[in-house]
């Protein structure tokens, strides 16, 4: 599956076959990131779930001057953000949509223990003592390839930035991701 065929389905303004595709295309790493941002699965779950919202509502919006996993990720951080900032709220978001509800329990189930390792617990540990937009930066950069414009959207609060913004942007986020790169060597030395 491609961006392709969740974008005929956006075109001919099939949006909840648009989410569902978009959900089982990216639900997998953006569920992987939300859960390596709070190492909580119930805040993460429920990020994601109020992404998945989200992107059900922003599709027919969407102007695809990004691709569709930018904006993904920009949704999946906002909504942690709302997560992080009212954590009295109701926990659970219900979608108003089956399908997309399906593809959502679908990506949802937990990584068994037995697949988590010493090692992704030593770096997630040594992540999470980072600012949660530094984590950000390294998710989204060493663990998901996205390129540095890309990171620039997904980790702007403008819903629009302009190309020079994201150019800028860009620079500063790889002169940032070197100095994280040497913190967190320091701290696995030290550590």
């Amino acid at each position: 599956m491609s961006e392709d065929a969740i974008r005929a389905a956006a075109a001919a303004e099939r949006w909840s076959e648009a989410t569902t595709l978009a959900v089982r295309l990216y639900g997998d790493e953006l569920l992987g990131y939300l859960v390596a941002m709070t190492r909580n699965e119930v805040d993460a779950g429920d990020a994601f779930a109020i992404a998945c919202e989200q992107l059900w509502r922003a599709l027919p919006r969407f102007r695809w001057d990004c691709s569709l996993r930018t904006l993904c990720y920009a949704l999946a951080r906002q909504s942690l953000g709302r997560v992080r900032r009212d954590p009295h709220r109701k926990r659970a978001v219900a979608l108003s949509d089956a399908d997309v509800s399906a593809a959502v329990a679908e990506v949802r189930s937990p990584t068994p223990l037995f697949m988590r390792t010493a090692v992704k617990d030593k770096v997630a540990e040594l992540r999470a003592q980072l600012a949660p937009d530094d984590q950000t930066l390294l998710i989204l950069r060493v663990n998901r390839g996205l390129q540095w414009r890309e990171i620039a959207r997904a980790l702007s609060d403008d819903d629009q930035p302009t190309a020079e913004a994201l150019t800028r942007a860009a620079a500063a986020l790889r002169k940032r991701f070197e100095r994280l790169k040497q913190e967190l060597k320091a701290k696995a030395q030290a550590g």
